[in-house]
């Protein structure tokens, strides 16, 4: 499979990893909500909840909940479903493709097998610069890292 997508340096960050557990595997850590509420965000972190609608147009949210116990919500929709390949998901479009008031970034997940694994990238797409710039702040490689080794684990612990 080849990436759909041309990384522009300026606006976008990308996370590479090759993991030792099925394409198919990952591809349901990513679209059961039972299995994201359980690896999603780094620990201490937690999800609490999460609704999908699988479908180019459907919702994708989540609520992330803090140490502290404050929450945050997050709600976008798929854009792209190719069951096992490729998933892309934006917060700049609400359900229905409606208009967000506060995009931030969209979310291409592309998987291919490797063997008796994965070969796995995520890329985060920004509108600018600054956005980017703001992602990358927040942490988005030990983040995003972060939660691939959870989801790797959670896999492998056949939850």
């Amino acid at each position: 499979m080849t990436s759909v997508i041309k990384i522009d340096p300026k606006l976008d960050l990308v996370l590479e990893r090759e993991i030792d557990v099925p394409v198919e595997l990952v591809w349901k850590a990513w679209t059961t909500p039972a299995s994201l509420k359980e690896w999603f965000v780094p620990k201490p972190w937690s999800i609490t909840s999460v609704e999908i609608d699988l479908r180019p147009g459907g919702i994708f949210a989540s609520t992330m909940r803090s140490p502290e116990g404050q929450e945050f919500e997050n709600i976008g929709c798929y854009l792209e479903v190719v069951p096992n390949q490729r998933l892309v998901f934006t917060d700049t479009l609400l359900p229905g493709y409606r208009p967000s008031a506060k995009p931030f970034f969209t979310a291409v997940l592309e998987l291919m097998p490797n063997g008796s694994g994965t070969r796995y990238k995520a890329i985060a797409i920004h509108g600018n610069d600054e956005t980017r710039k703001s992602h990358e702040e927040m942490g988005f490689h030990d983040g995003w890292g972060t939660v691939v080794t959870q989801m790797v684990q959670h896999i492998k612990a056949g939850k």
